[in-house]
């Protein structure tokens, strides 16, 4: 349940940051058009601000016209108030240029189209109430409506120069105005903007009428009827190839295609070996057909004008991302070199480390309390912070980790990683603390709990043993630490293990006895020591018995199980030997006209078993 709160918590995580980018996005666009709409306000007014200008100075000019030359003083006055209003005239020029200048990174301009979809120049700015895109609508509009009137003239076009305006005609009609707004976006001035523009629209009318006449077509549908002939008759040729291909590779079965192995084992038999080669030329044929293809619709949509702008788009889908490949990898090659370099440093570290880890598990150097068990799992341990500290080095290189939605991802995977591998963490802390705390080695003869068996291999996660039955049990590291642990070998090289059993003898045989034979049992047994030697207790008296349990080292702690079996077997034989019978704990003999428990071999030859004594009571006496 928490796992799917964090997984539902994160979903909306990644998509309140989507929505802050849109949100982001909007929000450009507001201030984008609240900048237009300013802007727009400000061009109204100094273009009011530019007419009464003009009138006045219209006024003053006719004034001027009017004066005698005797009227010096008014002349000088008049003159001077043309001057300030031409000065005037500059700085709302320049006022205005500096507004348009700071809105060319953000505004948006809009084409006007020639007759095949191209772009003949850009338009910026609204006039009157037309706003930029209707502007260059209409312009487009236009330019199409004159094509067809234009029969012979290359010169039917024509500027006619207005008080604020140049603008291109044909006839009476206009095709379009060019302001000083539009000049001044252009860094150009105003005839020479219209002039530019004329020769464009010519040309694009000259251009359509050549590629639309009747030789030109017939050109073009020629040229396509024989793009497509070549087409079918590449792809014709490279079926037959692919298929000529494919029956080259089946004669080989059990040729030279005999199949792979890696060593004695067969990855692929002659027969799969086929399928797989067969299925790879199939795989390349229409992975050729395709790109003949591919290069083939650009090709024939760029004969005909109408859809040369097809062709580009299709060449544009392979262009631009190769493009934008390229000019990424060589932008983050810096970036990349200080990956590389960070990798190679630390990887020299982690060498330098694993030497001597490898120094000291060899015992080749020895570290006051650093015991050389320890030396693996430190290295470890040093690796894996290394690696985390070079990736925190590394991380602000990668491409777009600076993304929010790389950073919601990276967050979203941590806690991921870290709920869903809580219990797999404790396994592995627990793993390192039994590391260090040296509770036992492989090969020793463990109980850990109620298993008992011998290591054969511990991690991070479990403990594996191996009982006497051979069963291999796994044990989480976890369990281990919150179980009790024996451990039988660890001192058993230094001062030996002392093996134990307790044998329960009735109170009719004499210690001493019981003492002999139990150490004579010890001295036969073969896996025992004979130094030190072994010693008997008496562990209890209890109501119908005694307790001695007799105790001997040994070197060999795996090899319990045999050695107990040999000593109860010699426990057996010497008490038999001494003539004591094992009867407890309550087992009851009747001694009249019984056989004794000891095996027939034991006894003496001349043994009888003993008569029933029955005793006769006279009643009449």
């Amino acid at each position: 349940m928490k796992t799917k709160h964090i997984v539902l918590w994160s979903f909306l995580l990644l998509l309140n940051l989507s929505y802050a980018q849109t949100d982001s996005i909007k929000l450009n666009d507001s201030i984008n058009n609240q900048l237009l709409n300013t802007y727009n306000k400000k061009i109204a007014e100094l273009e009011q601000q530019r007419i009464d200008d003009s009138i006045k100075k219209a006024s003053i000019d006719e004034q001027l016209k009017n004066l005698s030359t005797a009227d010096n003083l008014k002349k000088i006055a008049l003159q001077k108030e043309l001057d300030d209003l031409n000065n005037k005239e500059v700085i709302r020029l320049q006022e205005k240029k500096k507004r348009i200048d700071s809105l060319k990174l953000t505004a948006k301009p809009f084409a006007v189209k020639g007759f095949f979809n191209d772009t003949l120049f850009l338009i910026y700015n609204r006039l009157g109430s037309f706003s930029a895109n209707e502007r260059a609508n209409a312009i487009s509009t236009r330019i199409h409506d004159i094509a067809d009137q234009i029969i012979t003239s290359k010169d039917s076009l024509s500027i006619i120069k207005t008080e604020s305006s140049s603008d291109i005609v044909m006839g009476e009609n206009i095709i379009m105005s060019v302001t000083e707004n539009d000049a001044i976006w252009n860094n150009s001035t105003t005839d020479a903007l219209a002039q530019e523009y004329k020769i464009i629209i010519e040309n694009a009318i000259k251009v359509y009428k050549d590629e639309t006449s009747f030789s030109t077509l017939a050109k073009e549908i020629g040229l396509a009827i024989l793009v497509i002939i070549l087409l079918i008759i590449a792809l014709k040729y490279l079926n037959k190839l692919f298929k000529w291909s494919s029956e080259k590779i089946i004669e080989q079965e059990g040729n030279w295609i005999t199949g792979i192995k890696i060593r004695n084992y067969t990855l692929f038999d002659a027969k799969s070996q086929v399928q797989l080669f067969t299925s790879l030329n199939t795989l390349i044929k229409w992975l050729v057909i395709a790109f003949i293809i591919y290069i083939a619709l650009p090709i024939l949509f760029g004969i005909f004008p109408w859809t040369k702008n097809f062709a580009e788009t299709l060449f544009s889908y392979i262009l631009n991302p190769l493009k934008k490949m390229m000019l990424g990898v060589w932008n983050y090659l810096p970036n990349l070199f200080t990956i590389i370099v960070i990798t190679i440093v630390f990887k020299y570290i982690l060498r330098g480390i694993k030497f001597l880890k490898i120094e000291i598990e060899r015992d080749q150097l020895k570290l006051p309390g650093f015991y050389p068990d320890w030396a693996n799992p430190t290295y470890q341990i040093l690796r894996v912070l290394l690696y985390a500290f070079m990736f925190i080095l590394i991380f602000p290189y990668l491409p777009g980790s600076d993304s929010p939605i790389f950073q919601g991802v990276s967050v979203f995977l941590g806690f991921l990683f870290t709920f869903g591998s809580a219990g797999s963490l404790s396994n592995v802390i627990a793993g390192l603390v039994l590391t260090y705390m040296r509770l036992f080695k492989l090969g020793d003869r463990v109980k850990i709990g109620d298993v008992v068996g011998d290591v054969i291999e511990k991690n991070l996660l479990v403990t594996r043993i191996r009982t006497i039955k051979n069963e291999i049990i796994s044990i989480p590291n976890s369990t281990v630490m919150s179980s009790h642990t024996i451990n039988y070998s660890s001192e058993t090289n230094d001062k030996g293990l002392i093996m134990h059993t307790t044998v329960t003898i009735g109170y009719d045989v004499p210690w001493k006895k019981m003492h002999e034979a139990l150490l004579t049992a010890a001295d036969r047994t073969h896996l025992l020591l004979k130094d030190p030697k072994p010693f008997v207790l008496q562990t209890s008296l209890d109501d119908f018995y005694v307790s001695y349990q007799i105790n001997a080292y040994t070197k060999e702690a795996n090899k319990q199980a045999t050695i107990y079996s040999d000593l109860h077997q010699h426990i057996q034989d010497c008490c038999n030997e001494m003539g004591i019978e094992i009867l407890s704990p309550h087992y009851r003999a009747a001694r009249d006209g019984n056989m004794i428990t000891i095996p027939a071999n034991y006894l003496d030859k001349d043994y009888i078993a003993p008569s029933f004594n029955v005793s006769v009571k006279n009643e009449n006496k």
